[in-house]
């Protein structure tokens, strides 16, 4: 099965995407590559098909179509695409979405210095006001383009938080629950959506991270309420401290306003 993986701006998908190249033997296909592919069939650059894509919402589709096709026709290649949509466009897929705190995002987009070809950054407090905002037009772009609501958590098959965790764990993580969500199906199950979330980002003080142990989260389930910047525990405190001093990365929670 093919996986599609997007998020939030720094949570890290890039990142996670050469672990899983260089170490689990992926093939990523990224917007940026498809692009690329499709400019260079119109015999134009990468500069002018993104004045194109500023202009007329046709060349959105291009990307999406192609991002399809190639999926249909590598049913067998370990493919991930590493888009913001190809979760939408891709037909069979494990749908993974990287969810990270704002403060923690402004900071590693503030101080990662790649991010200046895109857009600058005068401090980590402005890096959040523009983060924020562009969260914001995203949301309404892609309900115009396409009608879809891509930050709501019931698009995809697990919501993996980045905030606190290694790559290379999420990586490992990412891989192990691919593969069980693979294994229930083949079985005739319906996998539950899951989402795994820091208990330090819920603010519960953890000891330290042991990411060798088998399991990396606790059995039980934390129901989360939305704040206006992130998510607070309303019911299973007592999971997630218990994850914390046992050194857990991650609690498996469900939203309550989903």
């Amino acid at each position: 099965m093919h996986i599609t993986l997007t998020g939030n701006l720094g949570s890290g998908k890039s990142t996670i995407c050469k672990i899983l190249e260089k170490d689990y033997g992926k093939e990523i296909y990224s917007t940026g590559k498809v692009q690329r592919a499709i400019a260079a069939e119109m015999g134009i650059n990468v500069l002018e098909m993104n004045e194109l894509m500023k202009k007329d919402h046709k060349y959105d589709h291009l990307i999406d179509d192609a991002t399809a096709k190639i999926a249909r026709e590598n049913p067998d290649k370990p493919i991930v695409f590493d888009s913001r949509l190809a979760w939408n466009f891709v037909e069979t897929s494990f749908r993974v979405f990287l969810s990270v705190s704002l403060n923690v995002a402004a900071e590693r987009v503030y101080h990662d210095s790649k991010r200046g070809e895109v857009e600058e950054y005068s401090s980590v407090e402005d890096a959040k006001v523009k983060l924020k905002k562009r969260a914001e037009v995203e949301t309404v772009r892609y309900k115009d383009i396409y009608g879809l609501d891509y930050f709501n958590f019931n698009n995809y098959n697990l919501i993996l938080d980045s905030t606190f965790c290694t790559p290379e764990c999420l990586a490992s993580l990412l891989i192990r629950e691919a593969n069980a969500y693979e294994q229930k199906l083949a079985a005739g199950e319906t996998p539950a959506r899951k989402i795994l979330m820091s208990p330090k980002r819920l603010g519960i003080d953890c000891a330290p991270f042991v990411l060798t142990q088998d399991k990396l989260y606790p059995d039980g389930i934390v129901t989360l309420v939305q704040t206006e910047n992130d998510f607070d525990i309303k019911e299973g405190r007592e999971i997630a401290e218990s994850a914390a001093r046992a050194g857990m990365p991650f609690v498996s929670a469900v939203l309550e306003s989903i």
